[in-house]
């Protein structure tokens, strides 16, 4: 962790107040996975394209989530069958900030992501009253829901100095819930998020020199099925298989 906390702080910094040109709570994402390894390759490459996010002196941030799911897995099915129009639901605690937010993310069939987000005083394993109601709201139909599992990791959020682009690092990622536990600490999950895909992306363009290639992974569904080698996972077992090589490189 030191050493890449040596590489963060080459980067100029921003602040919260300077993110808000870059919120996209509308937008396309493309995701990547790669080895810790490349990580302060990486970070010599795209400095000159990208400032840093820092709160607090803090250029590496703690996220704790607490996911939402029905009883048979609902959220979690639409995705592995690959539906559109599909939901996830969280409490998110920004650590370092001190905020809490309950998340509904929507997929849509056009490809974007769009996020809808509550402020909360707390994250509990019980959903309130005014909680189901958001979510009813959001979601369109109503679903009794019950909390999976936990997913925590520390995110750099970078963001790029002339197009409206961010982009997130996640490391250190670990999951569980009362029966299990597993983590990532090997992989990198990189997110580009933009108004709509443009290959004009510098870590784009970046990480396919170095060999970093984008995938669809879900941190909700991969943990999911690691935490319950039950549930259906067919069409994620090649995400399995290159996230296995990944942890070994």
């Amino acid at each position: 962790m030191n050493l890449i906390t040596n590489n963060t702080d080459k980067f100029t910094s921003v602040s919260l107040k300077d993110m808000d040109n870059v919120k996209l709570m509308n937008r396309t994402d493309t995701k990547f996975a790669f080895s810790v390894k490349k990580l302060s390759d990486l970070f010599n490459k795209i400095i000159p394209f990208y400032n840093i996010l820092e709160i607090d002196n803090k250029r590496i941030h703690y996220y704790r989530s607490l996911y939402f799911d029905t009883s048979d897995r609902k959220f979690y099915n639409d995705h592995h069958n690959q539906r559109v129009n599909r939901h996830k639901v969280r409490f998110r605690e920004y650590v370092d900030s001190g905020l809490k937010f309950l998340e509904i993310k929507h997929k849509t069939n056009k490809g974007k992501t769009v996020k809808k987000r509550i402020k909360v005083k707390q994250i509990d394993n019980e959903l309130s009253i005014e909680s189901k109601e958001f979510i009813n709201k959001i979601v369109g139909s109503s679903h009794d829901m019950v909390a999976c599992q936990w997913i925590n990791f520390k995110r750099i959020t970078l963001v790029h100095k002339l197009l409206k682009e961010r982009l997130t690092l996640d490391l250190d990622l670990s999951f569980y819930n009362d029966q299990s536990k597993g983590d990532l600490k090997e992989v990198i999950i990189a997110e580009v998020k933009q108004e709509r895909m443009s290959r004009e992306s510098d870590f784009i363009r970046l990480s396919k020199e170095m060999g970093i290639h984008p995938i669809r992974i879900s941190k909700y569904c991969y943990s999911s099925f690691e935490l319950d080698n039950s549930l259906k996972h067919n069409r994620f077992k090649e995400k399995r298989m290159y996230i296995n090589k990944l942890k070994q490189e």
